[in-house]
């Protein structure tokens, strides 16, 4: 990155305060301790602060910028319909062609029964938005997710994330809301004609990438025919290559009656949406009318940048090296300190003996100089943790990562294990 991008940057701070004041002022924060990293411009897999300093981005928003950040084509399509019209009216009520290019190319690339796309603003937002879906179709009330689940912040997704030092605090929540244990066959059978639905992770993320062993996704499927329950997987995190397949229910020959996506499904935009069989979706627009409904999910701008993403996703056949960029990942985080890596695709937690351990790396692969003006100086590496596994460090990057930024930052990885072991 050039000195004078930095220097031009209009987030210099203003009237001598700087942007870390400001920013620990009057931006509501999520914790006491932020970064505080002063990002003024992102490419690919890389990132630059306001002194110049160079990241690889091994989170990518978190599973957000699957085609890379700024990708060429997805600026474009933003930029073409800037020249056109920004926010027109809520969604579903005009005829916006982004909107429904995107939905046609969504839908066609997925199960026939998956076939009526509602637009949200955001994957919690997806979340709040089948369950009322599930609770409408079905005339019934509970509830089923999963221990260690996450699916967004907003009340009702809060009632069933799956660990209650996060809900505890905000209670009372949603009522007739059960939880069970991901992977236990024998818990399958709690299930009964009293569920509206069953909200899956098809893979969990937060929990430290927990895959369904032994078929039991399957026989999830099964326990919700015949109970007349409706089958909601979570794909927020994992869709869009991020596991090895476009959708990652395609590796357990299974189909949700509802999915859910966020996060790439924008290109870096925000977007969510909630997909289902028209006939279910149908049940939201009588008794009442508006059964649901929101003022900038499916923004224009939004999904002309999804719709050039998901096309670069497909016409560059992206998720064809997720599995070969794993297994290199993999084969170079070899080390004494590190436990256990569990991964699918490019959705990988790197297990050490406990959080503290965890965090002295995470805060140490970011104090690595990367001064872009030595060409011998490493870039620092920008990485994170999971919500219900601390001691994991998370690693979900761009699809677009190459194998030279791959060796890099596994490299960078091992020497701060070095130094710190």
């Amino acid at each position: 990155m050039q000195n004078d991008e930095v220097l031009n940057s209009p987030f210099t701070g203003a009237g001598g305060i700087t942007n870390r004041q400001l920013f620990l002022n009057h931006v509501g924060q999520t914790s006491d301790s932020p970064l505080c990293l002063e990002i003024v411009k992102a490419e690919g897999c890389k990132m630059w602060d306001v002194n110049g300093k160079e990241y690889i981005d091994l989170i990518g928003g978190i599973s957000v910028c699957n085609v890379g950040h700024r990708h060429p084509k997805v600026i474009e399509a933003i930029k073409d319909q800037l020249d056109k019209y920004l926010h027109v009216m809520v969604n579903g009520e005009l005829i916006l062609s982004p909107q429904t290019a995107y939905a046609k190319l969504l839908t066609d690339n997925l199960p026939a029964s998956l076939n009526s796309v509602f637009f949200t603003a955001s994957g919690t937002e997806a979340t709040e938005g089948a369950m009322k879906l599930t609770k409408r179709f079905t005339g019934r009330t509970q509830i089923v997710a999963f221990k260690n689940s996450y699916h967004g912040s907003t009340q009702g997704s809060l009632s069933i994330m799956g660990d209650e030092y996060w809900r505890n605090a905000f209670r009372p929540l949603l009522p007739d809301v059960l939880h069970l244990n991901f992977n236990s066959f024998e818990d399958i059978g709690l299930i009964t004609g009293q569920t509206a639905c069953v909200i899956a992770e098809t893979i969990q993320a937060e929990a430290g990438v927990v895959i369904p062993e032994n078929n039991w996704l399957k026989t999830l499927r099964e326990r919700c025919n015949e109970t007349g329950t409706l089958l909601v997987l979570d794909e927020i995190q994992c869709a869009f290559g991020r596991n090895g397949t476009l959708w990652a229910f395609e590796q357990f020959d299974v189909v949700p009656d509802i999915l859910l996506l966020g996060k790439a499904l924008g290109g870096g935009m925000p977007l969510g949406a909630f997909i289902a069989d028209k006939k279910l979706m149908d049940c939201l627009t009588n008794n009442p009318v508006l059964g649901h409904i929101n003022t900038f999910g499916g923004h224009p701008v939004c999904c002309a940048a999804g719709l050039a993403a998901l096309n670069v996703l497909l016409d560059d056949n992206l998720v064809a090296s997720v599995k070969e960029k794993e297994q290199l990942f993999i084969s170079l985080l070899s080390h004494s300190r590190i436990k256990k890596i569990r991964s699918r695709g490019l959705m990988i937690a790197v297990e050490f003996e406990n959080a503290e351990t965890n965090k002295k790396i995470i805060d140490a692969l970011l104090q690595v100089s990367g001064d872009s003006k030595s060409p011998d100086t490493s870039p620092a590496v920008f990485t994170d943790w999971f919500l219900f596994a601390p001691q994991c460090l998370r690693i979900v990057p761009p699809l677009v990562i190459s194998n030279e930024e791959i060796k890099q930052a596994c490299n960078i990885i091992i020497e701060c294990l070095d130094r710190k072991a």
